[in-house]
This record gives structure tokens, C-alpha cells and sequence, in this order.
């Protein structure tokens, strides 16, 4: 596929990458994990050039960053760009809603101290490219926490730092302890608030922007059809623009997505990822899947280039109903 940088000095990339979260955590939990099949999965996408490999010490906890490891063991490591993050802590396993994990920040500069030799074990490797913290904590300045992130890369245990889900105060405040190389927030047809402010900055910053969730949680790929299509136990079922009334007037979007990726001869999902990329020299979108066919059709985005006139009807889509959460 087509390749960029991971920002202006970071290392290249496919522009499209994997995110591997849902390999062991989120979404169905009761469906049983297949782990030889998600460690083919990371094969592949390497195999195809979609070499940014997404983690989180969160995820599982731990299991998805051990799974990650595993996949990368035997060679693997050199073909992969691998990114992990700090910051969000699971302090209840079942205590949320529907017995969803409870899960809180922690920004205190030890804790980055701890967590990245916990992930560098669990990963199997003396270091990783990109080390992003998950999500500020509101109880730590984030220059604090940034300076801990920092002395990781001194240390040699990052190459670069990111930050996750954050606004253009806040990563100007990170810059004035050290460069920001990455941001990572939820971006995609149908959540577009990045592109109002931090997406031009991190243009011109020469800044890496990873959207999450690009296919809107597997929506815009036409996956769902109504509410009942969602596993029983998964926590789509609780986020506004799933629930069924929304979910009805948001299938307009899907069905304007799918009109045209079918004159364009591709798939809705590729659609999406490509519009994405359209958006900056240095956009990756990172869809995450568990399945060789959704990877393949994730991959094939890379090498997809739209349209002046289907860009310009997916600017034109409606905002969608209901909240992110």
C-alpha cells in the first residue's frame, strides 16, 4: 500500500494500520478469542504494509499487549511499527454497566516509570516505537505526565511519545516539554470533531494523526443493520447511536456511504478509510479487526485514491443522531 511518515520525523508507515484492541477486549467479550487467528491477522497486515501495530497496556488488561508480543516474536519486530500507551487503569473488572470493566486514569509520572518496562515485557521487546498516553489525567498536569514520557525516550524505551483524545491547548502545553509526534482521537464519517482545530494543527505541526474507530465501531462498513444484530453482551449496545431509533435515521449515512463506494467499484469500508487518509499528509487510521477478510478490506484502502466529486458528496454527509457516548 501507499506509505507516509508517522509525522515529519517519525519513522514510515503504511497509511493504514491495525488496531488490535478488540483481538482480546471490547465489544463481544463473550465470544471466545481465537489468539492463533489474531496473531495471523498481525501477520497479514505486516504482509500487506499496514506495519503501525496499536496497542494499550488497558486492553485486557494487559492480555492484548502479551497477544501482541507473541504475534511480533520470531522476526516479526523488524517489520513492525508498534505503538502502546499508559494512562487508563482498569480498577474494577465487571463494575460498570453490563459488568463492563470500570476504568480510571493515571497520569502520575511513576506510573509511566512502571508501566513502560511492564510493556516492554509483555511486548517482548527493549522498546517501541511510539509511546502514547491514553488519555490526560485530570488530576496531573500534563506536563508532568509528559515528562515522564519524555525521560522514556531518553531512556531509550520510546522512540516517540503521542497523546490520545486531546484538545490544541493541551498539546501545545505537551510541546513545550517535548515534540509531540503523534495524536490519536476518534475520527470517521460520522465524528468529525477533530477537523475543526486539531487536525489543522497537527498539519502544520508536522504532528501524526491515528483516527480510532474509522468505520464508526464497524457502522459505516454496513455491518449492522439494527440494534438486534449487536452481540447481547456488547457495549455498542449502551452508546446513543446504537440505540434503535438513532440507529434507524444513522442507516442513511451507511446506505449514501455504500451508493458510493459502489460507483466507485469498492467497498464502504474502504470508502470511509479512504476519505480519512484524504484528510493530511500524516493520517493513519487504525481499524481495528480480528479477521483476515475485514483486514484485507481494510488494507486495500491504502492503495484507494477518491474522487474530487465522492470526496466532496462524503463532506456533504449529515452529522449523525445521537452521541459518541
Amino acid at each position: 500500500m501507499r506509505t507516509t511518515t508517522l509525522g515529519s520525523k517519525g519513522p514510515e508507515v503504511g497509511v493504514i494500520g491495525l488496531g488490535c484492541m478488540g483481538m482480546t477486549f471490547s465489544y463481544d467479550m463473550k465470544t471466545p478469542r481465537d489468539e492463533a487467528t489474531s496473531v495471523a491477522v498481525v501477520h497479514q497486515a505486516l504482509d500487506l504494509g499496514a506495519t503501525l501495530i496499536d496497542t494499550a497496556d488497558v486492553y485486557g488488561p494487559h492480555t492484548n499487549e502479551e497477544l501482541v508480543g507473541r504475534a511480533l516474536a520470531g522476526g516479526h519486530r523488524e517489520r513492525a511499527v508498534l505503538a502502546t500507551k499508559v494512562g487508563l487503569v482498569v480498577s474494577d473488572p465487571t463494575g460498570g454497566p453490563g459488568n463492563s470493566p470500570v476504568i480510571v486514569n493515571n497520569g502520575r509520572p511513576e506510573h509511566v516509570r512502571k508501566s513502560i518496562d511492564e510493556s516492554l515485557r509483555r511486548l517482548g521487546t527493549d522498546h517501541v516505537d511510539l509511546y502514547q498516553l491514553h488519555r490526560v489525567d485530570p488530576q496531573v498536569p500534563v506536563e508532568e505526565t509528559w515528562g515522564a514520557m519524555a525521560e522514556v525516550v531518553a531512556a531509550g524505551k520510546a522512540r516517540q511519545i503521542g497523546l490520545s483524545e486531546v484538545n490544541v491547548e493541551q498539546i501545545e502545553r505537551a510541546q513545550s516539554v517535548h515534540p509531540v509526534a503523534s495524536v490519536q482521537s476518534e475520527l470517521s464519517l460520522w465524528t468529525r470533531d477533530p477537523l475543526a482545530e486539531v487536525l489543522p494543527y497537527c498539519e502544520e505541526q508536522g504532528i501524526a494523526f491515528l483516527p480510532f474507530s474509522p468505520l464508526g465501531r464497524g457502522f459505516l462498513a454496513g455491518r449492522f443493520a439494527s440494534f438486534d444484530d449487536l452481540p447481547e453482551d456488547d457495549f455498542r449496545r449502551r452508546l446513543p447511536r446504537f440505540q434503535q431509533d438513532a440507529l434507524r435515521a444513522n442507516l442513511a449515512i451507511v446506505g449514501r456511504v455504500r451508493e458510493i463506494a459502489e460507483r466507485a467499484g469498492i467497498t464502504p469500508a474502504q470508502v470511509a478509510l479512504a476519505w480519512l487518509v484524504a484528510q493530511g499528509r500524516y493520517v493513519v487510521p487504525i481499524p481495528g479487526t480480528k479477521t483476515p477478510k475485514y483486514l484485507a478490506d481494510n488494507a486495500g484502502a491504502g492503495d484507494v485514491e477518491l474522487s474530487t466529486a465522492a470526496l466532496a458528496d462524503l463532506d456533504a454527509l449529515p452529522a449523525p443522531e445521537g452521541g459518541r457516548y
